[in-house]
């Protein structure tokens, strides 16, 4: 590893990822994760986005998205969120930059239901790749459910397990996923960040295209929820993010990765469908454990706002 990849290596910096760019070398990503504001009128903590139309949002996103392609390397993978709003736009400037491979969309159940239309419960996520070398990883990413109509043969359960939890399938994962909670009050990894993902939603991106010891890249950390992952699955990471407030937040939860690695949902190395974590194998921490190791476990991570 060279010296300056070095420097990056499970850091935080708090800063506009657009002037630090110049600063970052070439081809060190190999799975970039693209959470950038939707085209929605909203604040982030200090920060704000307006709203604007869709050419516009589409040019907004091509004028910084060509600055980022040079760090990834040949083998990378890209994944780019998004809502029906600005999906058409993502689409487009992806297709013209790097291949696309799939569209996964995913339920939102939070939301609030609408008089004149359909409640918005829904989020895109754009696959894409560099080249058609690359990394995909299917068998880490099955999801376990339940069996509802529990076939043998010869006696024997076919292609399903029956166990103490119950009768449950390993599935392939497919493009539609509705097996995600978005973080709530009781949940341990909630924030106040407005547009938090799960970290069962980054723990398959991460899982399915990226090796542990490799490099992911979020230059919209927010919450930090990329990092975290990335800290409880072995890669390494690095997190842009422009708001002091949220940086600190993201090395706050990446010091209390180190000593809970658990990811709700996902448990000794399977995902699980919802309602079903009374059944799953425990491996959180104590709470009071997690308080004494964060209180006495000085943060390695940059959050220094960039000069």
């Amino acid at each position: 590893m060279s010296r300056e990849l070095a420097a990056l290596t499970d850091h935080i910096v708090c800063g506009h990822f657009i002037e630090l760019l110049p600063q970052l070398p070439n081809a060190f990503v190999d799975l970039l994760i693209l959470d950038a504001p939707y085209n929605l009128t909203k604040r982030f903590g200090a920060e704000s986005f307006r709203e604007r139309s869709l050419a516009e949002y589409e040019e907004w996103f091509e004028g910084w998205f060509v600055r980022v392609l040079p760090l990834l390397k040949p083998t990378a993978s890209l994944y780019v969120c998004g809502d029906w709003k600005s999906s058409a736009a993502l689409h487009r400037v992806l297709d013209r930059h790097v291949i696309v491979r799939n569209r996964i969309t995913w339920e939102r159940e939070k939301g609030r239901g609408a008089k004149t239309n359909w409640k918005n419960a829904s989020e895109d996520i754009w696959f894409a790749t560099v080249s058609n070398d690359y990394h995909f990883n299917v068998e880490a990413v099955k999801l376990r459910r339940r069996v509802m109509a529990p076939y043998r043969e010869n006696g024997q359960p076919k292609d399903w397990e029956d166990g103490p939890e119950g009768q449950f399938r390993l599935t392939h994962p497919s493009n539609l996923w509705t097996d995600l909670t978005v973080p709530f009050w009781s949940m341990p990894e909630n924030t106040d960040h407005p547009t938090q993902k799960p970290e069962k939603l980054l723990a398959k991106l991460l899982l399915a295209s990226s090796r542990e010891g490799e490099f992911v890249f979020d230059p919209f950390l927010g919450s930090g929820t990329t990092a975290a992952v990335a800290a409880k699955l072995g890669r390494r990471f690095l997190g842009i993010e422009i708001d002091e407030k949220f940086a600190c937040l993201a090395a706050k939860r990446v010091e209390l990765a180190k000593h809970d690695p658990s990811i709700q949902g996902y448990a000794k190395g399977v995902f699980w469908e919802r309602n079903t974590l009374s059944l799953q194998p425990k491996e959180t921490a104590p709470v009071e454990e997690l308080q004494l190791a964060l209180a006495e476990s000085p943060s390695p991570y940059l959050t220094g706002k960039a000069n």
